[in-house]
This record gives C-alpha cells, sequence and structure tokens, in this order.
C-alpha cells in the first residue's frame, strides 16, 4: 500500500526542539521508525525476508543504524530472526488481539482522565503554560488532518494519524510513565487499525472529538468514559469481524 504525505502534518509531540526548530532524529530512529511504517502499512508484507545490506540501500543509510534498529523491531515484535535464516517480517498479531485491546483500554482510560485533571489545572492557574498549548495544537492539527483524508476518501492514511491522536493524549496527559508504555504497544495496535480501517475508521475516527471535547472541559470522569468506550468498540469489532472471517 503507497502511503503519501497529508499536508500539513505537525511534528509529533515528542519531538525534541532547537531553538533553530525541530531536530532531526538520529539515523537509528529515523530507519527503525521508517521500517516500522513499511511493515504496519504492508510495503514490507509478513514473511518478507530483510537484510541489512537490502535495507540499508532502501532508506539510504549505514548499515549500522538498520542493525540496531532490526534489534529494536525484532524485540517490539515486528521483526523475527533465527540462526543461519537471517531476519524476516513476523506475522500480522492477531492472536495477541485480545489482550493488546485490554491493555490499551485500560493505559488510555487512564491517560485520557489525566489528560482532562491536567487541562482543568492549567485553566484554574489563569493561563496554560507554553508546553500545554504546544501538546494541544499539536493534536488539533492531527484531527484536521484526519478529518481531511476522509474527505479525501484517504482511509489508508488514517492509522498513522490515528496513534499520533493517542500519542498526543497522552502527552497532554503529562505522565511520563503511561506515555512510554502506551508507546511500548502503540506499533502493534497501529498494525492492527490498519487491517481494520475500512471497516471503523471513520466512525472511530469521529469519536476523537467528543474525547477532545471532555478533555477541554476539564471532565475527568467523561474523558475517561468515552476513550474507555472508544477503545473497547474498536476491540470489539475487530475481534468480531475476524472470528467471523476465520470461522
Amino acid at each position: 500500500m503507497e502511503r503519501s504525505p497529508v499536508q500539513p502534518l505537525q511534528p509529533e509531540p515528542s519531538s525534541p526542539e532547537s531553538p533553530d526548530g525541530p531536530r532531526e532524529p538520529a539515523p537509528k530512529q529515523r530507519v527503525q521508525d521508517e521500517i516500522r511504517r513499511d511493515i504496519i502499512f504492508g510495503t514490507l508484507p509478513p514473511g518478507t525476508r530483510v537484510t541489512e545490506a537490502a535495507l540499508a540501500a532502501k532508506y539510504g543509510i549505514s548499515r549500522v543504524p538498520v542493525r540496531e534498529a532490526l534489534r529494536t523491531l525484532e524485540a517490539e515484535g515486528f521483526v523475527e530472526s533465527k540462526p543461519y535464516a537471517g531476519s524476516t517480517v513476523s506475522k500480522i498479531p492477531v492472536d495477541d488481539a485480545d489482550d493488546l485491546f485490554f491493555v490499551r483500554e485500560a493505559l488510555e482510560a487512564a491517560t485520557a482522565r489525566r489528560a482532562a485533571k491536567r487541562a482543568a489545572a492549567q485553566f484554574a492557574a489563569g493561563a496554560p503554560s507554553a508546553e500545554w498549548w504546544k501538546a494541544r495544537r499539536v493534536l488539533a492539527a492531527v484531527l484536521d488532518d484526519g478529518d481531511r483524508v476522509i474527505a479525501q476518501d484517504r482511509l489508508d492514511l488514517l492509522p498513522e494519524l490515528n496513534i499520533r491522536f493517542h500519542l498526543g493524549v497522552a502527552d497532554l496527559s503529562g505522565s511520563a510513565s503511561l506515555t512510554a508504555l502506551l508507546r511500548q504497544i502503540s506499533g502493534k495496535i497501529e498494525w492492527l487499525y490498519a487491517t481494520d480501517v475500512n471497516t471503523r475508521g471513520k466512525q472511530s475516527w469521529r469519536e476523537h472529538r467528543s474525547i477532545m471535547a471532555a478533555i477541554d472541559a476539564g471532565n475527568a470522569a467523561e474523558a475517561e468514559a468515552l476513550m474507555a468506550s472508544h477503545v473497547h468498540q474498536s476491540r470489539e469489532g475487530y475481534l468480531d469481524r475476524f472470528s467471523a472471517a476465520t470461522e
């Protein structure tokens, strides 16, 4: 599946900045992100053999960061390596879907609750901090980008925007621990989402606006409930469709 850029896309909230503007990610991080995205979007399908030399040529980078990236991606479950057989792209983690969604529901309900509490505290203090506004502007841009790609019927672009929204809410929560935990499973969630985006993508995206409204209002209970319901519906829908497809 070919991916084309959505314009304008804002920097991810976790991107560090220098006085001269956003810093370029380190070579290992850049190639790791690119390989992961190509796996998620099917450019590197399950079972594809991947070598350091081929990937280095594909992404225009030396073999050392590719080697480091493959080790990380193997730990994340995107790549499998066997002695004398090399590395191949793993199968889509459908067997783990129920557990992944279960963990994600608890994590994201907590991040939404904390994000709403933080928003309430920011406004109660008189005016939100520059850091908070920056994270909130990133989320606004991501939501607008999602609306635009839906209008253009480019649902293939939604998975990446979807994970950026959810990580953005985690960033807005101010919890480094919850954000780190979510990042550990976010790639697998995006991989599952990409296989199911044509079924629930549009409805799922519309739900983001309601979640964001509750966070902005500082309504922690509503934000938590809406996020939990959002993830739960995705889980139920995915498992129902997968079960039907395998019967």
